[in-house]
């Protein structure tokens, strides 16, 4: 399978699997805001730019991966920095899933699921954002202890997203376990799974490396406010 298309993971999905979310035309695409907060082009160019502005409302923030048109007019940069894509290693083995404790996560679980994310890991997971593919989960005490799922899709890959666990229940192994039944899971459908770490979560990237991933390719993340 050709690896090219995770160069612009954002991109290539809103014009493959998930072209079916995109907004936009053929310069620049988004998903609905209430669906993941996610803006891409097809290449550097002021018409990109055009573009990439009148798909953003006033004040509205928003991401951009990788290919990055001119901002010159109509942005305020909030933050930048590195992302590592991580991509499971072709000599890896099928991952082993030890928890029973793994569920399905669903409509009725949206807002637990919005919570934890917001506490962990906020701004990127959207009421609507599951729709995007299968997310799991681990319950402790009546709460959403962990969770993980999927987000991006190209064709032949899918990104592992919203890896996360409540601080009341970190170094219990939740993450790894539900890294592990995802990437079986897609590996079983024959998908390679791939993911994206802050540069700095070294933590996270040590996590990722033990289970089967491997560095892939660093890309650069804009957080956008739309002026």
């Amino acid at each position: 399978m050709q690896q090219g298309a995770l160069n612009n993971p954002i991109w290539s999905a809103l014009t493959s699997v998930q072209s079916h979310f995109a907004l936009g035309d053929p310069h620049a695409k988004r998903y609905p805001a209430d669906v993941a907060p996610f803006v891409a082009v097809a290449e550097p160019s002021d018409v990109a730019a055009r573009a990439l502005a009148a798909l953003a409302s006033p004040g509205e923030v928003v991401n951009i991966l990788s290919v990055t048109p001119p901002l010159r007019n109509g942005w305020e940069v909030l933050a930048t920095g590195n992302i590592v894509q991580m991509i499971w290693r072709a000599d890896a083995p099928l991952p082993v899933v030890n928890s029973s404790d793994i569920v399905e996560l669903g409509e009725a679980d949206v807002s637990d699921m919005v919570t934890l994310t917001a506490l962990v890991f906020p701004g990127y997971f959207r009421r609507r954002t599951p729709q995007m593919g299968a997310y799991v989960g681990i319950r402790r005490e009546g709460r959403l202890a962990a969770m993980s799922g999927e987000r991006m899709k190209v064709r032949g890959f899918e990104e592992i997203s919203a890896v996360c666990t409540h601080p009341d229940f970190a170094g219990r192994g939740y993450a790894a376990a539900l890294v592990n039944y995802i990437a079986r899971n897609m590996l079983q459908r024959g998908i390679i799974p791939f993911l994206h770490v802050n540069e700095t979560n070294r933590r996270a990237r040590d996590l990722y490396e033990r289970v089967g991933f491997e560095n892939r390719m660093t890309l650069p993340l804009w957080l956008l406010k739309r002026t």
